[in-house]
């Protein structure tokens, strides 16, 4: 499974941004997709996943800001990020797995894209 990450780029704080992933097609359903993201200095961390299923897992720091959400057929993973704040600037990676797990990474990752907060 390939995907294909894009919608990164440089915004003021307080500012809005919205990330797709289109995963390729595949001969097993993809159940969950999600975004990850990694801050220089720090480790890859989750920052919202949801599955075919509905449901959806935030890391505490986005909830209320950003927004999840899926196009199952298309295999499309959107986050609409809100409210944006200088310590969202990392590099965003979709990710995706045939399970329905919101508790771990999923086995498939896409290319970065970054998001810079800063004014």
């Amino acid at each position: 499974v390939q995907l294909q990450a894009s919608g990164g780029g440089l915004v003021q704080p307080g500012g809005s941004l919205r990330l797709s992933c289109v995963g390729s097609t595949s001969r097993f359903a993809i159940n969950t997709q999600g975004w990850y993201r990694q801050a220089p200095g720090k480790q890859r961390e989750l920052v919202a996943v949801i599955t075919s299923g509905g449901t959806t897992k935030y890391a505490d720091s986005v909830k209320g800001r950003f927004d999840i959400s899926r196009d199952h057929a298309a295999n499309t993973v959107y986050l609409q990020m809100n409210r944006l704040k200088p310590e969202d600037t990392a590099v965003y990676y979709c990710n995706a797995d045939h399970s329905y797990s919101v508790t771990r990474p999923g086995e498939y990752w896409g290319q970065g894209t970054l998001v810079t907060v800063s004014s």
